[in-house]
């Protein structure tokens, strides 16, 4: 799925720099991130769960539930992200059902993915 389509209205944009912490696991979550440029390590407790690349996805689950960041995220290189807050999430799911159904589907394969490495 293209997120940067989908979200193409995002009008915040961020910068990080190799090696500095994104989120931390733990902190309330209150936007996802798409990468623009650059890549990012998602680690939960300690262990690398999944690299994120442009066009991809992190930070969402806070976004569903407005739970707790379950994990942390680290810019390994340079990086831009698009910030997506709860209200503009939730506005192009209602316009846009599909992408509940894509995100749920990036969940299962994380999901599965992290099954499969235990």
């Amino acid at each position: 799925m293209d997120f940067l389509n989908r979200f193409k209205s995002i009008q915040t944009v961020v910068e990080f720099s190799a090696g500095e912490t994104i989120f931390y696991e733990g902190d309330p979550g209150d936007a996802m991130y798409i990468v623009l440029e650059g890549e990012i390590d998602v680690q939960a407790h300690g262990r690398s769960v999944f690299k994120a690349a442009k066009g991809e996805i992190l930070g969402e689950m806070a976004l569903i539930d407005s739970g707790p960041r379950s994990a942390c995220a680290i810019a390994l290189t340079d990086c831009k992200l698009a910030k997506v807050d709860k209200e503009r999430f939730l506005t192009v799911v209602r316009r846009d059902p599909e992408v509940s159904l894509q995100v749920m589907e990036i969940l299962v394969h994380r999901l599965r993915s992290m099954d499969a490495k235990t």
